[in-house]
């Protein structure tokens, strides 16, 4: 696996309940700022193997970026259980992102 493969990885396994990240600040995180699109590949494909809560990982803007319905159902319910407010696939990322190192 690639160095930056484990970062995200380890990275994303580290968000807390009921915070979220950005792609990009994943990708940031882990070394690589252009990096965004990786991100979205590690975690289609990885996300089962290694248990990921990929459900706390969103876009630039705040948003649920899944275009399927299903799974972006899936994803708001998910954020929902651990008490993140979702309005029109929106999160207020002021309030519930996760910035590595600020407690």
């Amino acid at each position: 696996m690639k160095p930056f493969t484990e970062k995200v990885i380890k990275i994303i396994m580290e968000i807390p309940e009921g915070q979220v990240m950005t792609y990009g600040q994943i990708a940031r995180a882990a070394g690589s700022p252009r990096a965004a699109r990786q991100v979205v590949r590690v975690l289609h494909s990885m996300s089962r193997k290694y248990q990921l809560p990929w459900h706390r990982v969103i876009n630039s803007k705040g948003e649920i970026a899944i275009n399927d319905e299903e799974a972006a159902m899936e994803q708001q319910l998910s954020l929902e259980s651990e008490g993140i407010v979702v309005i029109n696939k929106q999160i207020d990322l002021g309030t519930y992102q996760y910035i590595i190192g600020r407690k």
